[in-house]
């Protein structure tokens, strides 16, 4: 029963993004062959700046597909829309005004607080982790449309490691939910913090070996073959720590 509750109150926002992120992950490889005819374009572009460095190196990932693929799809429509979608499925959770009535219904079953709050996390990170990897996994099936291939592998790890470091704003937007009674502030306020997150990451690009959209996009894993453990440890940590935190906030609270 709690868990097909969970699965009823998330059902929408999660298939709709899986809806979203596949017609991305396709879109993208699809489009390949007419991004390599408009490559040449980029050497006729003034590339002085921070514009042109960034011209650049976009250009120059271009040159190999597993470049287009991480610098396209997997750098930037999967951070970005997968962070929203993993604060979504976090925002509105067991005090959310948008559960109305069944919240109290489900406090009054023969379940312990912290149950019903584990099924709800259980399920929204089951929904995550589906959103990354079935994009994902779409990559090397379509890949072979466009005259090339992609290994599973690639496709694997970068997955789960923007699973992990995305669970951590899953678990602040879980977290948030138990301290503000309805849906919107917590999605606000983590997407803010996701925002200045990034802003911070991008104005000290090249200063910090580690970020959690560098983690988010594997960064590391495509430069230099080696799977970031310790940043996927240390973003793990972060994510219990906040869903520790929103099992004492509601068990703290009167209903």
């Amino acid at each position: 029963m709690l868990w097909y509750k969970s699965w009823l109150e998330t059902r929408s926002r999660f298939l709709i993004g899986l809806a979203v992120m596949m017609l991305t992950a396709a879109g993208a490889v699809l489009v390949y062959p007419r991004v390599m005819k408009l490559l040449p374009l980029a050497n006729t572009v003034d590339t002085s700046g921070e514009l042109g460095r960034q011209i650049r190196e976009g250009a120059e990932l271009m040159r190999s597909y597993r470049g287009y693929v991480w610098g396209q799809w997997i750098r930037q429509s999967l951070t970005q829309m997968g962070t929203l979608f993993a604060v979504l499925l976090g925002s509105g959770a067991l005090l959310s005004s948008a559960s109305g009535s069944s919240a109290l219904f489900m406090l009054s079953m023969p379940a312990s607080r912290n149950r019903v709050l584990g099924i709800r996390v259980a399920t929204g990170l089951w929904e995550l982790l589906v959103l990354a990897l079935i994009p994902a996994l779409l990559i090397p099936v379509l890949s072979p449309g466009v005259g090339e291939r992609y290994p599973v592998i690639d496709a694997v790890l970068h997955g789960l490691c923007f699973f992990v470091a995305a669970a951590v704003f899953f678990s602040l937007a879980q977290l948030l939910s138990t301290v503000f009674n309805d849906l919107w502030r917590p999605l606000l306020i983590a997407c803010g913090v996701a925002v200045a997150l990034a802003l911070i990451e991008q104005a000290a690009r090249g200063q910090w070996t580690y970020g959690i959209f560098r983690l988010m996009s594997g960064e590391d894993y495509f430069r230099t073959g080696h799977v970031p453990w310790l940043g996927l440890l240390g973003s793990a940590a972060a994510s219990a720590v906040m869903l520790y935190g929103a099992t004492r906030a509601i068990a703290r609270q009167d209903f």
